[in-house]
């Protein structure tokens, strides 16, 4: 019998997070970055044949996939704190530099070996990489909003270090907590980004930005989402920005099903919805999340009452909710298996 992943990839509503890239023990799954192209029975996608005819069944990958998991219907339900902080160290970061500051602080205290992030060159293609200093930091700064199966770079991970920090976005921080939990204890930090929703690569950097905004991708040094826009910023100063309603039609279908804005099984959320200009939205979800905090507050400036503050939060998660509640209710009727949105507190 095909284990439980091979539905969710039938169905097309893979996040593409890479979690069962990471976790598979015979090595038979590759996520390339573009999940509609992954076939189970195409023998070209897998290491070692096609899934179907290599798996052992040994269900790890369903133990771990972010969609067999299912959503959580309160997302706010485990916040235990909730503050705008930025970094005094920021420049060059998209908002408060808070994801990078904590990055940074970790490894020159020595609390971490190793940190998932994202880099990119001056076109934007983006690549994952295994972070194992400060400096590393800082190649990973700003976002890019297109996917990149950032949990597979676990597999090189696991074998090399011991305390491993993952950052992603919701669909990725929640496979992340369920390796934690059911794979190994190696990932000693998640830190989840607020997410919408996101691109392909070809769609953004070939359709988006040249035909949608009229902008070379060499000349961009900013993308940004925010009050009700999809905001581009160039080298030469100019500001280009469209309505989100223009572009959200081109984000991933798996994006389309998704029901976690706030990251929710992260140990830290990290954003810039609800919080001013300049600053992060910074959501303490678990113990984990609160002692690793405390060990870089001095790194930070804290504001307690940032505004417009989790009145907006909440506003964007209904607003998700409300267009992908009922596609991803929809596709759970076809699996053989039982997932959905749980009425329960991670």
């Amino acid at each position: 019998m095909p284990p439980k992943i091979a539905e969710v990839i039938e169905h097309d509503i893979c996040a593409a997070c890479g979690a069962c890239e990471a976790v598979c023990p015979i090595g038979a799954v590759t996520v390339k970055k573009a999940a509609e192209i992954r076939d189970p029975n195409d023998l070209s996608l897998y290491e070692k044949g096609a899934g179907y005819l290599v798996c052992e069944g040994c269900l790890t990958c369903s133990r771990i996939c972010p969609v067999v998991d299912g959503f959580i219907e309160n997302e706010l339900a485990n916040v235990r704190k909730f503050f705008a902080a930025r970094s005094k160290d920021n420049i060059g970061s998209q908002d408060g530099g808070v994801t990078s500051g904590i990055l940074k602080s970790l490894f020159k205290q020595g609390k971490i070996d190793c940190a998932i992030g994202v880099t990119r060159n001056e076109k934007w293609e983006s690549e994952v990489v295994l972070l194992t200093s400060a400096e590393d930091v800082e190649r990973t700064k700003g976002t890019k909003y297109t996917s990149d199966p950032v949990v597979a770079a676990l597999r090189e991970a696991f074998q090399k270090y011991d305390r491993i920090a993952v950052v992603g976005v919701p669909c990725q921080a929640h496979s992340a907590r369920l390796i934690r939990e059911n794979v190994s204890e190696k990932i000693v930090l998640i830190i989840g980004l607020l997410c919408m929703e996101s691109f392909h690569h070809d769609v953004m950097l070939e359709k988006i930005i040249p035909e949608i905004m009229k902008v070379k991708i060499e000349d961009v040094r900013k993308m940004e989402f925010t009050k009700g826009k999809f905001w581009v910023y160039t080298n030469d100063g100019e500001v280009h920005s469209v309505p989100i309603k223009d572009v959200a039609k081109y984000a991933r279908n798996p994006c389309h099903h998704c029901c976690d804005y706030t990251s929710v099984f992260a140990d830290i959320s990290v954003g810039s919805v609800g919080a001013p200009e300049g600053w992060n939205s910074v959501f303490i979800r678990t113990e984990i999340g609160e002692e690793y905090f405390e060990m870089v507050r001095e790194e930070m400036e804290i504001m307690e009452d940032p505004k417009p503050g989790l009145e907006l939060v909440g506003k964007l998660i209904d607003m998700k909710r409300k267009n992908n509640a009922e596609h991803f209710k929809e596709v759970c009727k076809e699996f053989s298996f039982e997932t959905g949105i749980r009425n329960e507190t991670v």
